[in-house]
């Protein structure tokens, strides 16, 4: 806690030594020799001479790293990949982990998690029992074989220290298999008969896993289960549309903790049980910077640093890292909540996003008006995408919404009418393009049949990991390949 508070106190200073470690630690690799590493000794000279870059312009040095090549973009050896698509797409990133963010960032993030969560709540039981964790799979790659890739929480659950695999649950075998289908009933299986006192994983897939286990033992809740469950520890979606049904399958009061934990490294953890902000870990091996929505799709943006940003603003994520991605524009976007000390909200991602009309509606803005809907109408979503419907000849345009209901509203139009007034509460822009149908219709909303997603998704291979569902898009191609695949399946 002593360390967390210190960069807390500290932020700035913390960050500007962060990053001429970082310069200096890789002057003499590939990257840093041709950007002359060596004569970089401030931000300034740094952001000037070393361009912001995507996963596709990096790419063919990640790939001579894949099969065997060292030094290229980092010192230490690099034998690991986080693979992430984040999306339902077909392409695949392989992102680089070094040993240095496993122990300094991505265990770190675990160990200071473990110390905030008892340091706020000190008669906490969570180390009676077993941590399930809901992981990914790994493969050898093909490239090398001195290389490896899988999701990163198959990574980590690789080179996690023993005194962690002696508390979790269950057998590696089982947490690493590939099959999605069969890795959930094994799961179910192998982990009832343990006491699990917190639980780990991406919301949905989790949701399926406690599922399959009241099937199984014939509860009506997972306290009847595991009554020593008292944690939760979620990250990667949002989980507030997802509350309401934990709370109903779980049937006891726990905590839930939210983490910042993606493929690129660990970045924030809800610090407090009263609030879903997460604390910007600024002491792990990464530099941040923050690109302002007007720059986020010119080809080398202006950039902010934490000491140039404010409150409310939506900002790009940049990262500079102690596995080797320089300036890297991960397509996260966040808000800043607080800057003191610095804790923010993950807001969606540059590539999700609709502004078809010039509304300008982020994932942050779906999913607080959806929850909002939800609570209206006595309604519970478990699923959803939107896409725009482009303006026609008798027709302006509007947003197609395709919803999965746990619980479904008892009348579609007035769910319906909720989102669309929620929508114009949480963003200014697509309230003005709603005035009087000139621009923007009402929404269209179609009800899908229970597990029309994991249906979808497991078509494309896409189940479990970190794949999630894609919630706002600016074309029309998930929308329409759903619908078309419901048909089909009708």
């Amino acid at each position: 806690m002593h360390q967390i508070e210190l960069f807390m106190k500290y932020p700035c200073e913390v960050q500007e030594e962060l990053l001429r470690k970082l310069i200096s630690t890789a002057e003499h690799t590939q990257w840093g020799e041709h950007f002359e590493y060596q004569s970089i000794d401030n931000f300034k000279t740094f952001s000037e001479r070393v361009p912001v870059v995507t996963y596709d312009q990096l790419q063919p040095q990640v790939e001579r790293i894949m099969k065997g090549e060292q030094n290229i973009l980092w010192p230490s050896e690099i034998k690991w990949f986080a693979k992430s698509s984040g999306t339902t797409s077909n392409r695949s990133k392989f992102i680089p982990v070094s040993m240095e963010s496993l122990e300094e960032c991505h265990f770190k993030g675990g160990k200071d998690l473990l110390s905030i969560y008892f340091n706020n709540n000190p008669d906490a039981l969570l180390f009676n029992g077993k941590l399930l964790s809901l992981g990914g799979s790994h493969s050898i790659n093909s490239f090398h074989n001195e290389s490896y890739y899988g999701d990163l929480s198959a990574i980590l659950i690789q080179n996690l220290p023993f005194w962690v695999q002696i508390m979790r649950t269950p057998e590696m075998n089982i947490a690493l298999m590939d099959k999605w289908d069969e890795k959930i009933e094994r799961m179910a299986q192998e982990t009832i008969k343990e006491n699990v006192t917190n639980i780990s994983g991406v919301p949905s897939w989790t949701l399926v896993l406690l599922k399959r286990i009241l099937e199984i033992t014939g509860k009506k809740t997972i306290a009847e289960v595991w009554p020593g469950l008292e944690l939760f520890v979620h990250g990667a979606v949002n989980f507030t549309p997802y509350r309401e049904q934990f709370k109903q399958i779980i049937g006891k009061r726990i905590q839930y903790l939210e983490t910042y934990n993606a493929s690129e490294g660990f970045f924030g953890i809800q610090d407090r049980n009263d609030s879903d902000e997460m604390l910007l870990m600024l002491d792990y091996g990464i530099y941040y910077e923050f690109i302002p929505q007007k720059y986020w799709h010119e080809e080398n943006p202006k950039t902010l640093t934490l000491s140039e940003v404010q409150t409310g603003e939506q900002y790009a994520l940049v990262i500079t890292t102690n596995a080797g991605l320089w300036r890297y524009k991960i397509g996260d976007t966040i808000q800043f909540t607080s800057i003191s000390p610095y804790r923010i909200k993950i807001s969606g991602r540059t590539a999700h996003f609709i502004n078809a009309f010039g509304e300008e509606l982020v994932i942050d803005n779906a999913e607080k008006a959806i929850t909002e809907a939800g609570k209206r109408t006595g309604a519970t979503v478990r699923e959803f995408t939107a896409a725009p419907v482009y303006f026609g000849k008798k027709n302006n345009g509007a947003h197609e919404w395709l919803i999965e209901f746990s619980d479904e509203p008892e009348n579609l139009d007035e769910f319906t009418m909720a989102l669309d007034e929620e929508l114009k509460k949480v963003n200014s822009d697509y309230e003005a393009k709603r005035f009087k149908d000139i621009t923007l219709n009402k929404p269209i909303v179609h009800k899908m049949p229970k597990n029309t997603f994991y249906k979808w998704m497991e078509k494309n291979k896409k189940l479990g990991g970190q794949h999630k569902v894609p919630r706002l898009a600016n074309h029309r191609k998930f929308v329409e390949e759903i619908l078309s695949f419901q048909n089909n399946l009708s």
